[in-house]
């Protein structure tokens, strides 16, 4: 499986950004997907994550209400749209896969994008 992130940028505090993660491979329904972040001297924090179906569907408690998790089943791309974007979400963000695991822990993933940085100004 090979994962390709992008859609990352600069957006002023409030804005609004779209993230996707297009993958090759195989990946099954049952397949958990998740985004994970990596803020400036911080460690890669979970952020959403869910089965490719789009069931079971987990996000942390800091993005509930602003973040949204979709997919594109004909391109088999998943998109993390975010809004209302505060200068706290500014990190590099990845996409990762699964084929078993479904949670939080990052080191449970086993592909992984190679990251996209998103920053927020104030």
């Amino acid at each position: 499986v090979q994962l390709q992130a992008c859609g990352g940028g600069l957006v002023q505090a409030g804005g609004s950004l779209r993230l996707s993660c297009a993958a090759s491979g195989r990946i099954f329904s049952n397949s958990a997907v998740g985004w994970f972040r990596q803020g400036p001297g911080k460690e890669r924090d979970f952020v959403v994550a869910n089965r490719w179906s789009g069931a079971f569907t987990r996000y942390a408690d800091s993005v509930k209400g602003r973040f949204t998790i979709s997919r594109d089943n004909a391109k088999n791309t998943v998109y993390l749209q975010m809004n209302s974007l505060k200068p706290e979400d500014t990190a590099v963000y990845y996409c990762a896969v699964d084929h078993v695991y479904l949670g939080s822990n990052d080191y449970r993933y086993r592909y992984w994008g190679q990251g996209t940085q998103v920053t927020v100004s104030s």
